[in-house]
């Protein structure tokens, strides 16, 4: 079953949502998140995972497979990885895993790992550093399917989100439509801007009323 609003945010870039936040004055845009692997446009519904410090009674399996698992055909796999700015919250194995489950991409608020074997299964990961550090007796899985933290925005499991080569903007299931809503009304602005400046209008003109004004409703 097709999801609308997954498929109204694949049309729309970071900017036009961030803005959008801003405009109803709701926290979800987060820097320093880029692209290691494959540089493309990523949205979909979050699957979350929260790693911590390793632990002996913390039972042991591969960070974030049940995430992978679990999650269906276009999400995308979010981590909250604090605990270390070294070892990697993702890797290649787990990369090959979700590319052929068809899910969107990953991201991680830490390091990951694999660049270029990601790059080869065409899958995109945004995380803040690559790395090639493991996380063995490091750091380990402490929960998913749960609330995590990344970038200091609260995100939860069904959130959507938007990776592209601006950043990453998360948009709260509970307002999703509203700021869908503003995001398409802020991208026809910019197009009916960019529209006129094509067609001969001074782009000093456009970008000193009509961009100071892009954030008002109509």
């Amino acid at each position: 079953m097709s999801d609308v609003a997954v498929e109204r945010l694949r049309k729309i870039d970071s900017c036009a949502v961030s803005d959008a936040l801003d405009a109803l004055e709701l926290k979800g845009t987060v820097m320093g998140l880029g692209s290691i692997s494959v540089l493309r446009r990523i949205a979909g519904r979050v699957q979350t995972v929260k790693l911590g410090e390793a632990s002996p009674d913390i039972p042991k399996k591969h960070l974030c497979s049940s995430a992978v698992d679990a999650a269906e055909p276009g999400d995308v796999i979010v981590v909250e990885n604090h605990a270390t700015d070294f070892a990697a919250g993702w890797g290649g194995i787990l990369s090959t895993a979700a590319a052929a489950k068809g899910l969107s991409g990953t991201i991680v608020d830490g390091p990951a790992r694999d660049a270029d074997e990601s790059r080869d299964v065409d899958y995109p990961v945004f995380a803040r550093a690559a790395t090639p550090f493991t996380a063995r007796g490091r750091i380990a899985e402490h929960d998913w399917n749960i609330e995590i933290d990344i970038g200091g925005v609260a995100v939860n499991p069904g959130d959507l989100v938007l990776a592209d080569g601006s950043g990453v903007v998360f948009v709260p299931q509970a307002q999703e439509d509203a700021v869908l809503d503003k995001a398409e009304e802020i991208q026809a602005k910019e197009a009916a801007m960019a529209a006129a400046v094509q067609a001969g209008k001074p782009v000093s003109d456009v970008m000193g009323g009509d961009y100071e004004n892009m954030l008002k409703s109509k």
